[in-house]
C-alpha cells in the first residue's frame, strides 16, 4: 500500500462555494494538481462554466475559479491505497482534513458540492458529525464525478448537471 497525503486547499477569503473531491489520483499527485488526470472531466467543465479551460496554465485556471467565488478542496488530508481508485482506499489509513478551521476562515462559503459519491460519503460520515451545528448552514449537492473512472455518464451529461448545480447557487 502506498501512503497519499493531498493538497492544500484553494481558496480565498471571499469563496462562496467549495468543490470536495476525495483524494488526489496518482497523477495529479505527480503534477501536483488538482484534477491533474488528462482525462478528468473537471477542467473541461469548468472551462465551459467559467473559462477555466484546461489548455490554461494551472495557475491562471485556478485565478480564474477564485474569481468566481470558487475553492477547491478535498475530504481527505492522507490515506493509504493502491492507484488512484477510491474503492481501493483503506479504511483504517483515513485523515480527514481540517473543516471546522477551513469553514470558520471561510465564512462566505455557503454551498459544498461533492465531486462524486466517495467525496460525499467520506464527509457524512466522517466529517458531518464533527462539525454540527456548523455545518447544518450549508446547501450540499452531490455531483457524478468527473473522474474518467465514472463513465456511467459522458462528460456532456456530467457538464449539464454541474452547470445546473453551480447555477443554482449562483441565483
Amino acid at each position: 500500500m502506498n501512503k497519499y497525503k493531498g493538497f492544500a486547499p484553494i481558496a480565498s477569503a471571499t469563496a462562496k462555494i467549495l468543490i470536495l473531491g476525495s483524494m488526489p489520483s496518482v497523477a495529479s499527485i505527480e503534477k501536483q494538481q488538482y484534477y491533474g488526470h488528462p482525462r478528468n472531466g473537471f477542467w473541461p467543465i469548468m472551462g465551459e462554466l467559467f473559462g477555466a479551460h484546461p489548455e490554461l496554465d494551472y495557475q491562471q485556471r485556478i485565478s480564474i475559479l477564485l474569481d468566481n467565488y470558487i475553492a477547491i478542496w478535498d475530504v481527505l488530508q492522507s490515506c493509504q491505497r493502491e492507484g488512484s481508485a477510491d474503492a481501493s482506499i483503506q479504511k483504517d489509513s483515513i485523515c480527514i482534513n481540517d473543516f471546522r478551521t477551513f469553514f470558520l476562515s471561510h465564512q462566505q462559503i455557503t454551498t459544498v458540492l461533492f465531486n462524486g459519491k466517495s467525496a460525499e460519503n467520506l464527509y457524512k460520515q466522517k466529517v458531518l458529525p464533527q462539525l454540527k451545528p456548523l455545518a447544518t448552514t450549508f446547501n450540499y449537492h452531490g455531483l457524478p464525478s468527473t473522474s474518467p473512472a465514472y463513465a456511467a455518464l459522458t462528460l456532456n451529461q456530467k457538464l449539464m448537471l454541474w452547470k445546473t448545480a453551480i447555477t443554482t447557487k449562483y441565483d
